[in-house]
């Protein structure tokens, strides 16, 4: 898979039916949790409807393994879901209009166990830029939520 250009967006579905484009390439300020070394990723979509993604690490050099994660737009499974970002988390000036949250997927453990999707540590992402953060909340949002 190629690397996307810094221009190339993709759409992420939001809260009421509404939506963003997003910057198909993201630069974290910090790496995500238990991923060390990683800070730049593609951002992929897998469905037509701005909901599921594939984040995947774009390497530092031929060395360095690369990672995919799968992320959802939380809002398409969990319509409740209004984390409160704190600002001084971020790296950046965030303002609602201008940001985007994904969450991370875990697999099930076995066959009869579903996905499950941390809405404990979102990744917030800048929809002019690209910067992107790992946020733990503050709250009772939990680490493996079931998707429905």
């Amino acid at each position: 898979m190629s690397t996307p250009t810094a221009e190339a967006t993709v759409r992420v579905a939001g809260a009421d039916a509404g939506s963003v484009d997003v910057p198909a390439l993201l630069e974290l300020s910090t790496p995500l949790l238990g991923l060390p070394g990683h800070v730049r990723y593609s951002l992929e979509a897998l469905d037509e409807g701005g909901v599921l993604f594939a984040l995947r690490s774009v390497p530092a050099d031929e060395s360095d393994a690369p990672v995919r994660l799968f992320v959802v737009s939380p809002a398409a499974h969990f319509p409740d879901y209004t984390p409160v970002i704190d600002a001084g988390a971020l790296a950046w000036d965030a303002d609602a209009e201008h940001t985007a949250v994904l969450a991370v997927v875990h697999p099930g453990q076995g066959p009869q166990d579903g996905p499950t999707v941390n809405l404990l540590a979102p990744i917030v992402i800048d929809t002019r830029t690209g910067h992107a953060a790992q946020v733990v909340l503050d709250g009772d949002w939990p680490l493996r939520a079931p998707v429905a």
